[in-house]
């Protein structure tokens, strides 16, 4: 509808001529014209692949008290089957791009790539939700994305080192929208497009070195450095420098404190408004 309104967007499945009525029944027709497709009756999950990940729905997922099968995962391993001796992993970002795998250059494709096939061996970015649909109702699924989830763990660790407090804390509430936006199918919506200038702004420092841990289905922070860190040892010391006194914090919290302590002192438990109720 975005690209070219002039084409007609056929889905069959949404046709009122097409009248299968179930998952069953399109497998039914599947077969009877030799329509290959990996789901059969009896394993009728339905799955949407691509570079990034792979989602799961429907049989026995839908009842929200069964566990995933061991037999559900595709590109990654059940967490019990993952190895017993954890993995390193460094990611080098430019200006918020992913450009490096252990020290050598790699472009985006063999990135995502690599990083699925190491963080699935571990069992890493498995995610079992219930979703709060776009058309009303709720839908359980059952989601393997182990390169993404190393990129953004890694993205997230770099950006607290290089970002300024308020800015983190604006991009932290616009990637809610953010997200909400490419979830409803509206990528090409002029308020994300809009929102890219904001993100794309914010990504300038944002380059440096990232090591992860993989183990066990988990993908923690092992380290991390920047050329432009905002860290400085100096000031994050429990050893005091010059830039920072503590007693400066006194006036500091006076004043912050000031509306608190007027509304505690006009409309608290022991204020003028409340002797006046009696209380």
């Amino acid at each position: 509808m975005a690209l070219d309104p002039s084409l007609r967007i056929i889905a069959p499945w949404k046709d009122p001529n097409f009248t299968l009525t179930s998952r069953e029944a399109a497998v039914e027709y599947a077969k009877e014209r030799r329509i290959p497709i990996q789901q059969s009756v009896k394993k009728i999950y339905s799955r949407d692949r691509n570079l990034w990940h792979i989602s799961h729905e429907g049989a026995d997922l839908e009842d929200p008290w069964n566990e995933p099968k061991d037999d559900l995962f595709v590109i990654s391993r059940p967490v019990s089957k993952a190895p017993n001796k954890a993995e390193y992993v460094e990611v080098g970002y430019e200006q918020g791009v992913p450009v490096k795998l252990n020290g050598k250059s790699i472009n985006g494709v063999r990135l995502i790539e690599a990083l699925n096939a190491l963080g699935g061996r571990h069992g890493v970015g498995q995610a079992d939700l219930v979703e709060n649909r776009l058309v009303g109702m709720k839908s359980r699924g059952v989601y393997e994305t182990p390169g993404g989830t190393i990129l953004t763990t890694g993205h997230k660790l770099l950006e607290s080192l290089t970002l300024e407090r308020e800015t983190m804390h604006f991009k932290q509430q616009i990637a809610l929208k953010y997200a909400e936006m490419v979830y409803y199918g509206q990528w090409f919506s002029p308020l994300r497009t809009a929102l890219d200038a904001f993100i794309n702004a914010t990504q300038q420092y944002v380059s440096g070195t990232v090591r992860v841990k993989l183990f066990k289905g988990r993908c923690t922070p092992a380290g991390v450095k920047s050329p432009t860190s905002l860290y400085r040892a100096d000031l994050a010391s429990f050893k005091m420098g010059a830039e920072y006194n503590p007693t400066d914090a006194t006036g500091f919290i006076r004043l912050f404190g000031l509306p608190m302590k007027v509304a505690g002192i006009v409309q608290g438990p022991w204020g003028k408004s409340s002797r006046k109720r009696g209380r």
